[in-house]
C-alpha cells in the first residue's frame, strides 16, 4: 500500500517539554516555514495546519507559505461553524490556485463549545455538524459552478455564485475527523478522507467499519486516515526515556486542571482520549506502543507510537492493514522530530527520504573520496 505522511505545523508554539519549561519556542513566521521547507525537502507528502483560538490563522499561515514550497501540500482547517459557504468556496478557489493545486481542506465543525461560544456559535454539537452538512451541500455546489440557491434550517443563499473555480475538480479533496454518530453520517455524506485519531487499532478498525458502512448506504467510499504523535529512537530504551521526559515538567496538578477542563467539552472524540489514560500516569501504554502521555495535558490527539524504527514502522503497517492510508504526525519538537523521522522510518515505510543514508559522512571536503575508496 502507498501511504500519504503528513507532518504538523505547530501554529499556536512548540515546546521540548510539554507543560511549563524553559524551552517554548514562539510560532513566528520564520520558524514555521523553516518546519515546512523542511518536511518538503525530506519528503512528506502533506501539512496539517491546525485550527483553534491558540492557533494562528491557518489560512493566513497556508498562503505565507506559498512562496516557499513547491510540492507539498497543504491541509488547511475549513471551519464551518465560523463563516458562510460561499466566501469560504471563494477562499479555497483563490488558494487552490496560489498552491497550484496543493490544498487539502479539513473540515471542522466542533472542538470547544466555550471557545465557539466566543467566537459567536451557540449552536449545541449535533446542531453544529446539522449546519456543517447544510453548509458543505452549498459549498460543494459553488465550487462545482452552480448558481445556488438555498433555504436549509441554519443556511439560506439566493443566486449564490463562485465564479473563479479551483485547480482541482470539482472542489480541493475534503478531510474530516469526528467520532461522534452525528460525525459519521457526515463524513458518511461528504468527505473523501475520515481522519480518526490515535486509538488503539481495535477500536480504529470498529470506527472505520462503521464510517465504511455509512458511506455505502449513499453510494460512496471513503479514504482513511491516522492523527497520532511519533516518539522515534534508534533504541526502544531511548524512545521510552524521552516519552517521560516530555511529561516529566508535568505535575499532578497540571493533569488534574486539563482533564477537567477537557471534561467540559461536548467532543466525543476528546471523551475516548481522555478514557484511554484517565488522568493516571500509570495506565499511559494503551496499546503495543501505543503511548497516551500527550493527552494528560494536550487537547485533542492525545497518543504516541513510540518505540524504535522497526517497531513502529510495523505498529503504522498494522493501522494500514486496517485500511488507513494516510499519517498525520507530529512530535516534539516539530523541527528535529520531523528530521528524526524521516531519517529512521521513511526508509521502512517504502519512502525516499531525502538523505545520503549509507554512505561516509564526517562534514569534511573529502566526504566523497572516502565513500568511493
Amino acid at each position: 500500500m502507498s501511504l500519504d505522511i503528513f507532518w504538523f505545523l505547530p501554529t499556536s508554539g512548540d515546546t521540548r517539554y510539554l507543560g511549563t519549561s524553559d524551552f517554548g519556542r514562539e510560532p513566528t513566521s520564520e520558524y514555521l516555514r523553516q518546519i515546512a521547507i523542511t518536511s518538503e525537502n525530506l519528503g512528506y507528502d502533506g501539512l496539517l495546519i491546525p485550527t483553534g483560538s491558540s492557533c494562528l490563522d491557518p489560512w493566513v499561515v497556508a498562503a505565507s507559505l506559498i512562496p516557499v514550497t513547491q510540492r507539498i501540500k497543504l491541509l488547511v482547517a475549513l471551519r464551518t461553524s465560523l463563516g458562510g459557504p460561499a466566501p469560504s468556496a471563494r477562499q479555497a478557489a483563490t488558494l487552490d490556485q496560489a498552491l497550484h493545486g496543493r490544498l487539502l481542506l479539513n473540515v471542522v465543525p466542533g472542538g470547544d463549545a466555550a471557545e465557539l461560544a466566543a467566537d459567536g456559535v451557540q449552536l449545541s454539537h449535533d446542531e453544529r455538524y446539522a449546519a456543517a452538512d447544510e453548509y458543505l451541500q452549498i459549498w460543494k455546489r459553488l465550487l462545482s459552478g452552480e448558481t445556488v440557491d438555498f433555504d436549509g434550517k441554519y443556511l439560506s443563499v439566493k443566486q449564490s455564485r463562485n465564479y473563479h473555480a479551483p485547480v482541482q475538480k470539482p472542489w480541493p479533496p475534503l478531510y474530516f475527523g469526528g467520532s461522534s454518530e452525528a460525525a459519521h453520517n457526515l463524513a458518511a455524506r461528504h468527505v473523501d478522507a475520515y481522519l480518526t485519531w490515535g486509538e488503539p487499532p481495535a477500536a480504529v478498525a470498529r470506527k472505520i467499519a462503521d464510517v465504511r458502512a455509512r458511506a455505502a448506504q449513499h453510494n460512496r467510499t471513503v479514504r482513511f486516515g491516522l492523527r497520532v504523535h511519533v516518539i522515534v529512537r534508534e533504541t526502544e530504551d531511548e524512545a521510552w526515556q524521552d516519552a517521560h521526559r516530555l511529561i516529566s515538567h508535568i505535575t499532578d496538578e497540571d493533569i488534574a486542571r486539563a482533564q477537567q477542563n477537557y471534561a467540559k467539552m461536548d467532543s466525543v472524540g476528546q471523551q475516548r482520549m481522555a478514557a484511554l489514560h484517565g488522568g493516571q500516569r500509570n495506565k499511559l501504554e494503551v496499546a503495543p506502543n501505543l503511548w497516551a502521555g500527550v493527552g494528560l495535558v494536550r487537547g485533542g490527539a492525545g497518543t504516541s507510537l513510540v518505540g524504535d524504527p522497526q517497531t513502529v514502522a510495523a505498529r503504522l503497517q498494522e493501522y494500514a492493514d486496517l485500511g488507513i492510508d494516510t499519517f498525520v504526525l507530529s512530535g516534539y519538537p516539530h523541527l528535529e522530530e520531523a528530521i528524526r523521522f524521516a531519517e529512521l522510518v521513511f526508509p521502512l515505510l517504502g519512502k525516499t527520504a531525502v538523505t545520503t543514508r549509507g554512505q561516509a559522512q564526517t562534514g569534511g571536503a573529502f566526504d566523497r573520496r572516502v565513500a568511493q575508496e
